[in-house]
């Protein structure tokens, strides 16, 4: 079976395309590098996964997605997650291979962005309102991308202050990312001024479920690097989450 990367519309390295100030896209993964530079704020991949796998993914129960979260070097991510996956009981075969697959690739392209050697992996269902206030990231970048269900929204530089102020009253332009896009957006770690205003988008009571993939680098909220944390309870990591929003 073909690899993730293979089934995107264009294989060059790369070529970015300015979407407003501080925000570029690009057509390959080595444009989202495009973050490190000091006046960029988003950088956004769009690119197309195969339509079988948001399709095997709607499908699935959605108390068989994954709720996970690991720290751990990109080498060992196929490793790790399996253990994971198969506790959740997201169903063996080559959709879930094309899922790990496109995983490991991303958390390996993290890790070279950011130069580090361990990255914090959250791959979660998501059927409430996480982190719906527009909000920057207390972080120097963040990697998302949305495998199932509506994507993170986010706002023109010019509208973060007005977004931050009203919240759930902004009726001003709202940008959305499509599903499968990959984005790295700076944090407010980076430096004064440094952040993308985004949101989760509101799915309450709507009965969809979102399956979100987030990387971080370590901080003190990860948990122990795998394989030490390997046969953590994923419950009560789940319990957890649910504590804080």
């Amino acid at each position: 079976m073909k690899g993730p990367l293979e089934y995107l519309h264009s294989e060059a390295a790369g070529t970015l395309s300015a979407l407003g100030p501080g925000v570029e896209t690009c057509d390959a993964s080595e444009g989202l590098a495009a973050i490190n530079q000091t006046d960029m704020e988003l950088a956004i991949w769009r690119r197309v996964l195969p339509p079988c796998l948001a399709t095997w993914l709607e499908r699935i129960d959605a108390s068989r997605l994954p709720d996970l979260r690991i720290l751990v070097q990109p080498s060992h991510l196929r490793r790790a997650v399996e253990p994971y996956l198969d506790e959740c009981g997201l169903p063996r075969g080559d959709m879930r291979n094309l899922l790990i697959g496109d995983v490991d690739d991303l958390v390996s392209a993290f890790s070279k962005i950011t130069q580090t050697d361990l990255v914090d992996v959250r791959l979660e269902r998501v059927s409430h309102n996480a982190c719906w206030k527009f909000h920057r990231d207390c972080v120097e970048a963040r990697l998302l991308t949305t495998y199932r269900g509506p994507a993170t929204e986010w706002v023109q530089p010019r509208h973060a202050r007005q977004a931050l102020h009203e919240q759930k009253r902004y009726g001003g332009p709202i940008e959305h990312l499509r599903i499968h896009d990959v984005a790295v957006f700076k944090g407010s770690c980076a430096g004064p001024g440094s952040g993308i205003v985004h949101r989760s988008p509101p799915i309450a009571r709507t009965g969809r479920t979102r399956l979100l993939l987030c990387l971080n680098k370590p901080s003190d909220a990860s948990p122990e690097p795998w394989p030490q944390r390997a046969c953590v309870d994923i419950r009560l990591e789940r319990r957890a989450r649910r504590s804080r929003g």
